[in-house]
């Protein structure tokens, strides 16, 4: 079976304000587009379909509209759960009607693997759906299955233990597959992710999702990647560029050939419907900004603009900046003294705790120390201190 894997369309966010709907609805088209050329099979959306709880009316419209053109009235299987951005209850309420489309909407975690019968193929995919799995939906889920010691251990431990005993319904002539939207330790985050783990605590080690899945389809990161770990886990990441952070950035969705024991070989299919997100430094002035608006450069993009000033900008040299080119989200006249500033703010010396957090997360792809963590380094440290200065 062919199967593309997406997730983190959050419709219905903005940039600064500035309306997105005419870019998530050329992904749409563009998706559409994809699953039909590619001749996809099943469709696996890993959460956030919106940005908010109580996203817009047109983002709802486009979402809707958009998997019942991906399904085309059932010739196509469609899967997907809720992100820490969504509301479970409010995406599943139109679960019913989905279904009658081939369309699986799952807003809270469940206890039963589902199954999906390809009919092009003949084949049958087993999908462990894991929606957000937050702390409260975990301990419910848990609470009637699970012994004391696993509802008391830690969150990853607990994901890991909801994941194995649903895997028990793995089969050697079933393509077998996950699907989830969390943290994995060793994922690169951007700014734009609001974040699920706090001080580490939601971190899911890539152990807890090696259950013998071919495949592991992921949401929550924005940045495409795979995931370093025994089974194949990836992010398809998100579809157009939510914040600066992302800039530069190859947007895609991932698509794989899979029948019942095949090593997983995902590729990317790169996407064009968002537009690009670029900074500009204009260390030259404002005369080179307009230089750079003539030449049309970044003629499609959002920019997050710098220019070097030597007096202060004026309110109209801004409005004739913003009148000339439309996508200019950020203006920040820069000075020579700010440019001092900013050198001697880079020089400066860290605290040690500051030091030691942005160690770890580079160790850990990401990932946040808890407090207790970074108080046993800091006594060690003092400890270390107090030793050298009694000369031991």
């Amino acid at each position: 079976m062919r199967i593309l894997h997406t997730a983190d369309w959050h419709f219905g966010r903005t940039l600064e304000g500035r309306s997105r709907l005419e870019e998530q609805t050329a992904f749409m088209d563009e998706l559409v587009q994809i699953v039909q050329d590619e001749a996809i099979d099943l469709v696996l959306i890993a959460g956030d379909i919106y940005d908010s709880v109580n996203p817009p009316a047109a983002a709802e419209q486009l979402f809707y509209e958009g998997i019942a053109r991906l399904a085309d009235a059932g010739k196509r299987q469609v899967a997907i759960i809720s992100g820490n951005h969504d509301h479970p209850d409010r995406l599943a309420a139109s679960g019913p009607l989905a279904a009658k489309q081939g369309i699986a909407i799952i807003g809270l975690p469940e206890p039963d693997i589902q199954s999906i019968g390809i009919a092009r193929t003949g084949e049958l995919a087993r999908l462990i759906a894991l929606p957000y799995p937050s702390e409260s939906r975990l301990k419910e889920l848990l609470s009637d299955v699970a012994e004391e010691e696993i509802l008391r251990s830690k969150y990853s431990e607990r994901v890991g233990a909801l994941i194995r005993k649903q895997a028990a319904s793995f089969e050697t002539g079933t393509v077998n597959l996950i699907m989830s939207h969390l943290y994995v330790l060793g994922g690169h985050e951007t700014e734009s992710e609001r974040p699920i783990q706090v001080g580490g605590a939601y971190t899911v080690d890539t152990n807890a999702l090696s259950a013998g899945a071919q495949y592991v389809a992921l949401g929550h990161l924005h940045r495409p990647q795979n995931v370093k770990a025994t089974s194949p886990i990836r992010y398809s990441g998100s579809p157009i560029a939510y914040s600066f952070s992302e800039a530069g950035q190859a947007k895609s969705v991932t698509v794989l050939d899979l029948s019942p024991g095949q090593v997983a070989e995902p590729k990317e299919i790169f996407l064009t419907s968002g537009r690009p997100l670029v900074s500009w430094k204009a260390k030259e002035g404002i005369g080179q900004v307009h230089q750079w608006l003539d030449e049309q450069r970044d003629a499609n993009a959002w920019i997050d603009l710098e220019v070097t000033m030597t007096e202060a900008m004026s309110i109209e040299q801004i409005q004739s900046l913003r009148k000339a080119y439309e996508g200019f989200i950020h203006i920040r006249p820069i000075y020579p003294e700010m440019e001092a500033v900013r050198a001697v703010v880079s020089r400066a010396d860290l605290s040690m705790e500051e030091h030691f957090t942005r160690f770890y997360s580079r160790q850990t792809g990401g990932a946040q120390p808890e407090p207790e963590l970074v108080r046993l380094f800091l006594e060690l440290l003092q400890e270390k201190d107090l030793a050298d200065a009694a000369g031991e």
